[in-house]
């Protein structure tokens, strides 16, 4: 079956405008394994594509240069390689006269595919490819893409690079995963028809990650998928947690510990706090870590309102690596792995809220739209520890607006219409009364309920719920 770009509008316009410019271009596509960085750009550019370049993961230099002679016979047939390189710097030498032996007209494109495999250390490949760009490139009618999953990697090495290639980036590319919308015409296009909430529990499970969600079979439930997907001997999600961080980072099991210290805790772990975790100190390695997880699309990182940083929060967004350490690695291990419905796996109501939680904080531009907000607003969390006789709050989402008022957003996942009870309305009103006095606001303060089916229509609901948004809301 043929495959359909979903979305990605933006990104294929930037890379449509690198081809069409009348000047050398530098294209860097950054984000997270299996999103389909390599797919975009094949189906963008296609045949025009004058020689691809993948690196090989866990290869030492030798056997990078050998696959890149592998690379250049097959896009230069009739070039002559006379002698093996023994340097990058004498291999790009070698694909700058390739290229200019070819007759084709228009501009020519260079695509290298997983750079962090091939710029491994003492490798040398960012000096090649920085004479390649200065030297050769930049006086041609080209496009140089470059890609990496590891994108802390791309940053650091070549879009923030000190050296060679420093500011030399003309475009830069970030994929991010689909959003509800763009799964839903993904499902369409594969003939898959599923409702608005079977959707939602598959990208509870696995996200918007295209790779994971091409697993998905037709004629299938959610919850039989994610049984075959995630549990069943073969299943493509079972042991692809182990290999996703070891292909994205060394010492990969520094940064695992982070995130199971995250996925431990609902409501998001403060610096301090994911220290006492782990066996980290308080240090810039730490940071680094947490930068590089955050750019490789594993965690997000939430400002406390106010801007008030030791109040900022980490949260495990990645629904994958979440389910992985809450289902899939202790059942597999105890031989548990059968179910008939999400509902009947352990902790299913502290999982299935938290992640919730993390769908509607990746849709607010959805959420804003669903309440008419236009104009200015900043996204941010709120917690307060019991203080002047009163209690404390956590607050997952306020929308603080231009317009002199705030949403303070109540995020419930529930399998149908959920019923505001007299302890909702309470809860509700101690956060409004906690965040007002912390943070001494004279903003109007709006309580929104964010929930899956929508809410019935009681007393608590009509008297104290200024707004619902639901699973349709965020599907637009």
């Amino acid at each position: 079956m043929k495959k359909t770009l979903i979305g990605r509008k933006k990104e294929i316009k930037v890379l449509e405008n690198a081809l069409a410019s009348d000047k050398p271009e530098f294209v860097a596509i950054v984000g997270r394994r299996r999103i389909g960085k390599t797919f975009l750009v094949k189906e963008t550019y296609g045949k025009r594509i004058n020689f691809e370049l993948t690196g090989l993961q866990y290869a030492d230099k030798q056997s990078q240069i050998q696959n890149f002679i592998f690379a250049l016979q097959n896009y230069c047939p009739d070039f002559d390689i006379k002698e093996k390189p023994k340097s990058w710097l004498e291999a790009f030498y070698m694909l700058s006269k390739a290229l200019e032996q070819q007759r084709n007209s228009g501009k020519k494109v260079v695509f290298l595919d997983e750079l962090p495999w091939l710029g491994t250390k003492r490798s040398n490949f960012i000096m090649g490819l920085s004479w390649f760009w200065n030297s050769w490139a930049v006086n041609q009618n080209i496009v140089v893409v470059i890609c990496g999953s590891a994108a802390s990697w791309m940053i650091e090495k070549v879009i923030n690079h000190r050296g060679g290639l420093h500011n030399r980036v003309t475009r830069l590319v970030e994929m991010h995963p689909f959003t509800l919308g763009e799964v839903r015409e993904f499902m369409r296009l594969r003939k898959i028809r599923l409702s608005e909430y079977h959707i939602t529990q598959l990208y509870m499970v696995m996200g918007g990650v295209p790779m994971y969600l091409d697993q998905i079979e037709p004629g299938l439930s959610a919850v039989q998928n994610i049984k075959a997907i995630c549990f069943e001997p073969g299943g493509y999600l079972r042991k692809e947690f182990d290999r996703l961080f070891d292909s994205l980072f060394d010492n990969a099991d520094k940064y695992v510990e982070i995130i199971r210290a995250l996925a431990s805790k609902r409501m998001g772990m403060t610096r301090d706090e994911i220290i006492a975790e782990t066996t980290f100190n308080n240090g810039g390695g730490l940071t680094t870590m947490l930068n590089e997880l955050s750019e490789s699309g594993f965690i997000d990182w939430y400002p406390g309102y106010g801007k008030r940083k030791q109040l900022s929060l980490y949260r495990l967004t990645d629904p994958y690596s979440l389910f992985y350490l809450n289902f899939i690695e202790p059942l597999v291990a105890k031989k548990q792995t059968i179910f008939d419905d999400l509902s009947d796996l352990p902790n299913f109501k502290t999982w299935s809220g938290y992640t919730f939680e993390n769908i509607c904080l990746t849709h607010t531009r959805q959420i804003r739209k669903a309440l008419r907000i236009s104009g200015y607003t900043s996204i941010s969390s709120f917690f307060a520890k019991p203080k002047d006789g009163l209690k404390g709050a956590q607050i997952d989402l306020l929308i603080d607006r231009s317009d002199n008022a705030i949403n303070l957003c109540e995020i419930k996942y529930s399998t149908k219409n959920y019923t505001v009870t007299k302890r909702d309305v309470e809860n509700l009103q101690n956060k409004k009364t906690v965040f007002a006095y912390h943070t001494k606001t004279k903003k109007h303060i709006f309580t929104t309920i964010i929930t899956t089916h929508g809410v019935t229509d009681n007393a608590h609901r009509l008297n104290h719920i200024d707004q619902v948004v639901t699973l349709k809301d965020l599907f637009e």
